[in-house]
């Protein structure tokens, strides 16, 4: 198992779980707009992040800052009963692909 299903285990159990204990369940109970509000808080921290990180290596805060939002990406997708997985395989699936012809592909999703 990888971290992605390991995370997407967690995730789910957390749906039952005390919001007062669970960060994860807490989002849950407070619904969809605020699950979205952190994606984009954290979206935004990240370019913040990327644009103080050009031209000095690795850069300790962009990388904690993209993890944060993935993980709330995670927590969006398990709220709308979606696997984080199913991003994994869409992502090798267009692996060798033109961006140019993979987005006309999608036209009309």
């Amino acid at each position: 198992m990888n971290i992605i299903d390991e995370l997407t285990e967690v995730l789910e159990a957390r749906r039952g779980a005390d919001p007062k204990s669970s960060y994860v369940a807490s989002l849950y109970e407070n619904g969809l707009n605020k699950i979205l509000e952190k994606v984009g808080e954290e979206a935004t921290e990240v370019v913040i992040a990327g644009k103080e990180a050009v031209g000095h290596g690795r850069q300790e805060a962009l990388l904690h800052e993209v993890a944060d939002l993935w993980f709330h990406t995670c927590v969006l997708l398990v709220h709308l009963e979606q696997k984080p997985r199913w991003v994994l395989e869409l992502l090798e699936a267009r692996l060798g692909t033109s961006g140019h012809t993979e987005k006309a592909n999608r036209q009309g999703l």
